[in-house]
């Protein structure tokens, strides 16, 4: 919100000045009113199978229109990257032999899976829906922290926190020329019905949850409903003679995309985990045969290998062209020797990560970390050093955010969302903020303890549609989507 002068950044004037009118006792009244709302609506995430409340923090982060364009460029172009490069892992295998990435390093990654070699999906397509997780380093640029391309979520709270805080601060809302979110689903359902099966004009399309204890279910319903979809379990569809259908009270229905939000281990027993009482059996057997098309597609966790990470500049170059538009932060293979030894000499400043790590599990920041836990860092990473990566402590870029003790500054990230058609990539405009709440904490996850903000990407008045006219063609759409699954 300001600069290192102590000034009120431009796009801050106005929110800064109304929060200054308010007050503190009316800014934490309405703060109290918004996490009363959030509870009441059921907006919640799942830690060790307790629901609880996602906090939702009442000063909004802004982003200029001017910055917001490259965030959009760069999130494009690597989306296009990695399904290029999807496409060539489980095709030619081209980047192999051109000596672009070590065949040892796609292989051994715990995401890749042979069982969907020489398997192309319908359109082309496999990552279908994206989320990038970026930072603002110390000069302001926007970099790269990793990449999700397999089941990205978070989506759900970007359309909801948009909802609650213009009922928080309708009049700051309304001053704010700000670029809508709640037509993602437009986008999303646009999307999966692209990627039906050939032959198929007015595709099935069901999002299959895990259930009700998965810690993205609300995520899963408002898809569903935002859609006019229908929200499935494994055990709610069925495949016979290479096809799959949706059980109904009217008996078996087809069914031609599913938007997946199961991990690729539990989707199918008959292909992977034998116990798994989520998926549905035979359901690679028919997507294989192109009866069925899965969003995201099997394999695509290699792509969020975090050592492969480290090679998606050179990937831009490979199959684009092009130089990156959003740097990655700077990474150590540890798999190297020399880069090993440097990171093993180094580990009390430094960050590591395990490669397949997710929601800030396994993280190890060197500077806060004991004598005893990064002695057993070491063994580690002796016994498997490809497992891991190792990158600087970055001073992630703060917002000013409402805690106990009044509005202090507090860490955030960003994560975009990106859905990909094949011959379009659309990227929502602002995504997740997510917020580390405790003083000086670095990982902003929900299970560490973060919440989140409203994101509002400012309309370049010259090249964005009125903000008013995009949303109200948006839900015109959404309603006549809703009345025809009616």
């Amino acid at each position: 919100m300001f600069t290192a002068a102590g000034q009120v950044r431009s796009e801050y004037e106005a929110i800064h000045r109304r929060f200054v009118s308010m007050g503190a006792e009316e800014v934490r009244s309405r703060a109290e009113a918004l996490a009363s709302s959030y509870l009441d609506q059921g907006v919640t995430f799942g830690v060790a199978g307790e629901e609880r409340p996602f906090p939702l923090d009442i000063v909004p982060r802004v982003i200029e229109a001017e910055d917001w364009h490259r965030v959009e460029r760069g999130v494009a172009q690597r989306v296009r990257a990695l399904e290029a490069f999807l496409a060539d892992v489980y095709g030619d295998g081209k980047l192999f032999s051109d000596g672009v990435v070590p065949r040892e390093t796609v292989v051994t990654s715990p995401h890749y899976h042979r069982v969907v070699a020489g398997w192309e999906p319908a359109g082309g397509v496999r990552v279908h829906v994206a989320g990038v997780d970026l930072i603002r380093d110390g000069d302001g640029a926007f970099r790269v922290l990793e990449d999700n391309v397999r089941v990205p979520s978070g989506v759900s709270y970007v359309m909801t926190n948009r909802r609650a805080l213009s009922g928080a601060l309708p009049e700051v809302v309304a001053g704010h020329r700000i670029r809508p979110v709640q037509q993602y689903s437009l986008h999303l359902l646009a999307a999966l019905r692209a990627a039906a099966p050939a032959g198929v004009s007015d595709p099935t399309v069901v999002v299959l949850t895990p259930g009700v204890y998965n810690s993205a279910y609300f995520e899963h319903t408002l898809l569903a409903r935002t859609m006019g979809v229908e929200l499935v379990e494994g055990r709610d569809l069925v495949c016979q003679g290479g096809r799959v259908a949706m059980r109904t009270t009217r008996g078996l229905e087809p069914v031609h995309v599913i938007y997946r939000r199961i991990d690729d281990e539990f989707l199918d027993p008959a292909a992977f985990r034998p116990d798994s009482m989520l998926g549905v059996p035979g359901l690679i057997t028919a997507a294989r045969a192109g009866n069925v098309t899965v969003a995201n597609a099997v394999g695509n966790g290699v792509a969020d290998d975090k050592l492969l990470y480290t090679y998606v500049p050179d990937l831009i170059d490979y199959y684009l062209g092009e130089e990156p538009i959003l740097a990655n932060v700077d990474t150590w293979r540890l798999g190297d020797p020399d880069q090993r030894a440097e990171v093993l000499d180094r580990l009390d400043e430094l960050v590591l990560k395990p490669v397949d790590g997710s929601g800030g599990k396994g993280i190890v920041i060197g500077p806060a970390a004991s004598t005893a836990e990064l002695d057993e860092l070491r063994t580690k990473i002796a016994a498997d050093p490809r497992a891991w990566i190792a990158q600087p402590v970055i001073s992630l870029s703060t917002v000013p955010t409402l805690v106990e003790d009044g509005i202090r500054p507090r860490h955030v990230d960003l994560r975009p969302f990106a859905v990909n058609r094949g011959d379009d990539v659309y990227v929502l405009p602002g995504g997740l903020t997510r917020v580390a709440l405790p003083e000086g904490e670095l990982i902003v996850n929900s299970s560490r303890g973060g919440g989140s903000k409203d994101t509002w990407v400012l309309a370049d008045p010259l090249t964005d549609p009125h903000p008013r006219d995009e949303e109200e063609a948006a839900a015109s759409g959404q309603k006549q989507s809703e009345g025809g699954i009616a």
